[in-house]
């Protein structure tokens, strides 16, 4: 494998602890947080360390030939031991009965670490071998030792974990399901790493040279392995936020309709200076839209939104994506009336609204779950719906020159910027 896939893979790992880093500052007391965090940290050691030019560094430093050997494995270990444990707490139960199971693995394999060590001293290992200790060693006693005890234990973890992972999806929804299905083919990939790594040993038992199981395929499986188990670890904290942030940039073409740009700046918007906060911002912005929709009540006029609805129809527009499209029609115009009505001599150029709507909109205006709101948020950039506005603040402009309303460009006017257009 190319020297440069351990450092990225390493990199990888690493930019998910960095993830974490402002978790682990507010909860540094936080047992779990910072068990996470060592083990994320230990699978990024595992392929730094695993790199040949580390494998020759070391050996120069510590002047053994092969004294990284024993100095990877145990960190191998180490992590996978770490990782069962820290998977067995996230999966709670009983305090004492988690607290006895995770001693346990990791006394064991603490157990297992020494075991390499001297092993590998008792043993004689004197050509430097950077990318097929394994293989060339399969033969030597007690560096064999050492070499079958570090898969079996490598092996015993993932399998066990990925096992744990699985059954736990089924107990389980959202982000968390997700991380485990990762987790569980994560460790699942580490699997095969450990029987291609024992396949070719036993080739080398039976005089066959399979050395490329050992050299080349198990170190991308594993590499690929540990990113996914990395992705798991984050992918709890980071999904929520993602779909979070995700649903404020949704929400804001509408957000931009109801809210008046005078009154924006006492809502909190999304900037990369308070991405911590981005709950915070969708509840900031989603009770604004609430407020908004429910002041425009006594100003939406069914007729705009029947307008709106036929011209969707006669669009190809299905009967429910016209009917969300004549809400956003009449929701933009009473905005536009509303700010409009506060403005010199600009009530001359808007239609008078024929009163409330009644019906339809009101699953919008008074329970509009999040979902329905990006529904409106994304109907309000349609081309009927600037059409529609545009009509409606300059009355007859639709009809000239024999044209339609809806063929006539993007409308200008400040609540509907070209910037949701693109």
């Amino acid at each position: 494998m190319d020297v440069w896939i351990y450092f990225l893979a390493a990199v990888a790992l690493w930019a998910g602890l960095a993830a974490q880093i402002s978790g682990l500052r507010r909860a540094w007391r936080d047992p779990f947080k910072r068990a996470l965090c060592a083990v994320i940290f230990l699978a990024g050691l595992c392929f730094a360390l695993g790199a040949p030019p580390t494998i020759a560094w070391i050996n120069r430093t510590l002047g053994e030939p092969n004294a990284a050997a024993p100095v990877t494995y145990s960190t191998v270990t180490a992590f996978s031991a770490s990782s069962l444990a820290l998977v067995i707490k996230w999966r709670g139960g009983d305090p004492e009965r988690v607290r006895r199971l995770s001693r346990r693995w990791l006394g064991t394999y603490s157990l297992v670490v020494i075991l390499e060590v001297i092993l590998f001293v008792v043993g004689s290992a004197p050509t430097e071998r950077r990318t097929d200790f394994d293989t060339y060693y399969a033969g030597t006693p007690f560096i064999r030792e050492m070499i079958l005890l570090y898969l079996i234990a490598h092996f015993a973890a993932a399998s066990t974990t990925m096992a744990l992972c699985w059954r736990w999806t089924g107990q389980t929804t959202g982000w968390t399901r997700r991380a485990l299905k990762l987790f569980a083919l994560g460790w699942l990939f580490n699997c095969a790493y450990g029987a291609f790594k024992l396949t070719a040993i036993c080739a080398r038992w039976t005089g066959r040279d399979w050395d490329g199981l050992s050299t080349q395929l198990a170190p991308l499986l594993v590499a690929a392995g540990s990113a996914l188990v990395a992705a798991g670890y984050v992918v709890p904290g980071l999904g929520p936020w993602s779909s979070s942030a995700l649903t404020l940039v949704r929400l804001r073409p509408l957000f931009r309709v109801l809210v008046d740009p005078a009154d924006r700046r006492h809502t909190v918007s999304l900037s990369w200076r308070s991405l911590a906060d981005v709950e915070l911002q969708l509840t900031k912005r989603t009770t604004a839209i609430r407020d908004g929709l429910s002041r425009l009540t006594s100003h939406l006029d069914e007729d705009v939104r029947t307008r709106a609805y036929s011209r969707a129809i006669t669009d190809g527009a299905s009967a429910a994506a016209a009917d969300l499209i004549g809400s956003a029609a009449m929701v933009a115009v009473a905005a536009e009336a509303c700010s409009c009505s506060s403005e010199p001599h600009a009530t001359d150029a808007l239609r008078v609204s024929n009163g409330p709507a009644r019906g339809r909109f009101w699953w919008i205006s008074l329970g509009a779950e999040q979902t329905d709101l990006i529904r409106l948020s994304r109907a309000v950039r349609t081309p009927i719906v600037r059409a529609i506005v545009r009509a409606q603040v300059e009355p007859g402009v639709g009809e000239r020159n024999g044209h339609d309303s809806r063929d006539l460009p993007a409308h200008p006017l400040r609540r509907l910027p070209g910037w949701f257009s693109r």
